[in-house]
């Protein structure tokens, strides 16, 4: 007896509520993708961290992701693990820790993240002195680029290849690097290289500032992407999480169509949110599909949904059920009829 495919688990088990806004999503992301649409993923909390990238790298390699939008943490944190794996700790019970235990934790350099520790020393240092040589090299050259744009290179280079601890085809960022994918990162000065980053300004290590390129100029990118791509496709939008991650990249279509004012600027048309924010007073992270209707974001006919869950358990089952979609069409594509009748094989 073979064991079921998950999006067949899915389709029979996942009935009612959270499960059921699960598979809604799910099937909805493979019909938007049918009818030739485009998908932005936005990743938020931790979830590099969470090595989303076993499964979203995937997504990115089979073209089921177009454009991706990422807090810094994420953006750092997938080459962090990239190459200092088996140097991570877990602590399955963080919850218990005493604070002499946290400080304990620090004074090995361990930097953690609810159950996971991340080392300082072989993850963050290393890519940081990888990473300012990059730097370094393009202030010297006057030249500018976006954060991501930095990781790219250093990845493309080479330089760190010796260093890989996982398979890089867990990797997203080496995914999305080897498909040359737009990465939107916003706020990236909120993360440990964008912090480092500061430090060597102020050191002197680093000459212009700008050497590293701004949100402005992110949102300035992403707009001339979304009215290229927009036109002729549809965009959905997939958000893991709240935060920045989401809230910028969302407001794209409304600066377009109220801030400049440029007629018939086609809405997202496609929505869901992976979260566990509820909502509250004022909460952008937990405000429901139809209040992005009031701001310009979505139209009332966009198909749309929240799954109120964890996202490290409902994203990979998700992309695991976008996969098997597309897996199952291409067999029933090129099967083969069974038949007695040899001409009807000529």
């Amino acid at each position: 007896m073979h064991a079921p495919r998950i999006s067949d688990f899915i389709r029979h088990h996942f009935r009612h509520f959270n499960a059921a806004a699960l598979a809604d999503a799910a099937e909805a992301y493979v019909r938007h993708l049918e009818a030739g649409g485009t998908m932005m993923i936005t990743l938020a909390g931790a979830m590099s961290t969470a090595e989303l990238g076993l499964s979203l790298a995937e997504m990115i390699r089979q073209d089921k992701v177009h454009i991706i939008s990422c807090t810094g943490a994420n953006l750092e944190e997938d080459v962090f693990n990239l190459v200092a794996h088996t140097h991570y700790e877990r602590i399955p019970h963080y919850r218990y820790l005493t604070a002499a235990e946290e400080e304990a934790l620090l004074e090995r350099g361990m930097n953690r993240v609810t159950d996971t520790c991340i080392p300082e020393e072989e993850a963050m240092r290393r890519i940081e002195r990888a990473v300012l040589k990059e730097w370094q090299a393009a202030d010297a050259a006057g030249e500018r680029y976006f954060p991501h744009e930095f990781l790219y290179r250093l990845l493309r280079s080479g330089a760190l290849a010796d260093s890989y601890e996982i398979d890089p085809k867990d990797s997203w960022l080496v995914a999305a690097a080897e498909k040359n994918l737009p990465l939107i990162v916003p706020g990236w000065e909120d993360s440990t290289l964008g912090n480092m980053y500061a430090g060597h300004c102020l050191q002197g290590h680093i000459r212009n500032v700008h050497t590293v390129r701004t949100g402005i100029e992110y949102m300035m990118m992403l707009a001339d992407w979304y009215r290229k791509t927009a036109y002729e496709r549809p965009v959905g939008f997939f958000q893991i999480g709240g935060g920045i991650a989401g809230d910028f990249p969302i407001c794209v279509v409304p600066m377009l169509e109220q801030d400049m004012q440029i007629a018939d600027v086609p809405r997202w048309a496609y929505f869901c949110q992976i979260s566990d924010s509820t909502t509250s007073y004022g909460s952008y992270s937990g405000a429901v599909p139809n209040e992005k209707i009031t701001w310009g974001k979505l139209s009332a006919d966009t198909p749309s949904f929240i799954i109120e869950s964890d996202a490290t358990i409902v994203a990979p089952l998700v992309f695991a059920y976008v996969l098997e979609s597309d897996a199952a069409a291409e067999a029933t594509s090129t099967t083969v009829p069974e038949t007695t009748d040899a001409s009807a094989l000529s």
